[in-house]
């Protein structure tokens, strides 16, 4: 029985230092992708310029569109970086953002605005 315990604990081991395990726990549950709350506008502002470079940021650019208001900046870069991130495919890497994303698995969508 020990024997068992060791191989299976070594295996395990084994497996969490390989990128396939990381990403079957990161994908076993949903993620999303936020601001730090303590990021300075600067770095907002160059997380949404930069995601919205590389998908469609248009539910965050136009008037009207559900996830527009509240219009600040954490706000846009929020759904910004969740975009970006969901696109990728839900790596924490695609969240980092020089340091200044937060993966979380509680849904921040709100009233209408659903995040991805």
């Amino acid at each position: 029985m020990v024997k068992k315990t060791l191989l299976l604990s070594a295996l395990l081991l084994i497996l969490s230092f390989t990128s396939g395990w990381n990403l079957i726990v990161a994908n076993a549950q949903k993620t999303w992708c936020v601001a730090k709350p303590s990021s300075d506008q600067a770095t907002l502002l160059a997380n949404i310029n930069y995601a919205c470079s590389q998908v469609d940021c248009s539910s965050i650019n136009q008037k009207g569109c559900p996830c527009f208001s509240p219009e600040n900046l954490i706000n846009r870069a929020s759904i910004a970086m969740n975009l970006y991130y969901q696109s990728k495919g839900r790596n924490h890497w695609n969240c980092d953002f020089k340091c200044s994303g937060l993966v979380t698995i509680t849904d921040p969508s709100y009233a209408d605005c659903m995040y991805a």
